[in-house]
């Protein structure tokens, strides 16, 4: 008898865990004339509302993605992206063909991370599950394996790969709002990723999710994108502790300082973030610094430059967003802005993305 490989094992072990998690929307759409040559011609609806076309609305699948069960109660992990449209409907499928609606306890958009919970009568004991690992630990080379359902079509697919680079940066766009949004910190490996893949868990020798599929690159090949899944245990710690996913807060506005605005305003250095005020068409203006936030408590001032939040360079590199993600909410800072050409030290306690 032919001896089984560890990668079978394994595929065994966490294949009950994953989930089909589908996309549905109700579809306005107009229908056909009645039948001219049909008894519908010589009826009531030759005159009525049927017969010019009538506007109906039809639940229609446009999407999906992949999920996975992370403990016996039914929590499931998938990426934001996947469920990101709050207008429409999503199931969960499992490996049994049951479906169950969800519910969405958190999204995370910075980390493209989203947090659901399933239950389910026909289950009468735990879920199965797959044991997170540590995104940490990870080094160049390992083998790790993808599981999803490609392009939404083929169920449990897997491949295998390594990990062929840590700490990569990728610009993801939104396919519902079209809003572009910097991932960085991604785990890089040549396991084919596809389509309907995003969501899914990337797997270690050990059978542990160490990542969450989220992207793969058109036109290249054996290039694809795992969040660590570090990031989502983040964000299950916050949840348990503070029933949310809280996101720190400065409140300013501004713009990043570029050669070409440095040019433009005339500015003593071309990195940094310019605190400078919205222009709205209704709501007139608004302010640089919100009033009351951490930043006005810490004194920063509109035409003020922020060069550095804790010690760290705001850069094309490193945003400030980006930044402010690797502090927790209630956390001293210090600020070190320029203003009027001199550099001064503010310290302010961030606050909570509402």
């Amino acid at each position: 008898m032919q001896e089984k490989s560890p990668i079978v094992k394994i595929v065994k072990k966490v294949l009950p865990a994953i989930v089909n998690i589908t996309c549905s929307k109700y579809l306005e759409f107009s229908e056909s004339p009645s039948n001219f040559f049909g008894q519908e011609f010589f009826g009531p609806p030759f005159f009525g509302p049927q017969f010019f076309g009538q506007r109906k609305k039809k639940k229609v699948k446009i999407g999906g993605g992949s999920g996975f069960i992370i403990n016996k109660s039914g929590m499931v992990l998938t990426n934001r992206h996947v469920i990101e449209d709050t207008k429409a409907e999503y199931l969960v499928v499992l490996q049994s063909g049951e479906k169950l609606k969800p519910e969405i306890l958190a999204r995370d958009a910075i980390n493209d991370v989203a947090i659901l919970k399933i239950s389910s009568e026909q289950t009468k004991t735990a879920f199965p599950f797959v044991e997170l690992g540590d995104s940490s630990k990870l080094e160049l080379g390992q083998t790790v394996i993808a599981i999803g359902n490609a392009l939404g079509l083929f169920q449990n697919t897997v491949s295998t790969g390594v990990v062929s680079g840590l700490s990569r940066v990728i610009t993801a766009q939104s396919h519902v709002t079209q809003e572009r949004t910097r991932l960085r910190g991604l785990i890089q490996t040549d396991a084919a990723i596809n389509p309907g893949n995003s969501g899914g868990p990337l797997i270690n020798a050990e059978g542990k999710a160490i990542g969450i599929n989220v992207a793969m690159v058109f036109g290249a090949e054996n290039i694809g994108f795992a969040l660590p899944i570090n990031n989502a245990k983040k964000d299950l710690e916050e949840l348990k502790k503070y029933g949310r996913i809280r996101q720190p807060f400065l409140g300013v506005r501004y713009v990043p300082i570029t050669k070409d605005l440095k040019e433009k305003f005339n500015l003593p250095i071309d990195f940094g973030v310019l605190v400078i005020s919205e222009p709205e068409v209704q709501s007139g203006i608004k302010e640089a610094v919100v009033p009351g936030g951490p930043a006005d408590r810490a004194g920063l001032k509109e035409s003020d430059i922020i060069l550095e939040i804790g010690n760290k360079k705001i850069s094309p590199e490193q945003s400030l967003s980006e930044i402010l993600v690797q502090f927790q909410v209630g956390q001293k800072i210090s600020l070190k802005i320029l203003r009027n050409g001199k550099k001064k030290f503010l310290k302010t306690v961030l606050g909570e993305r509402r």
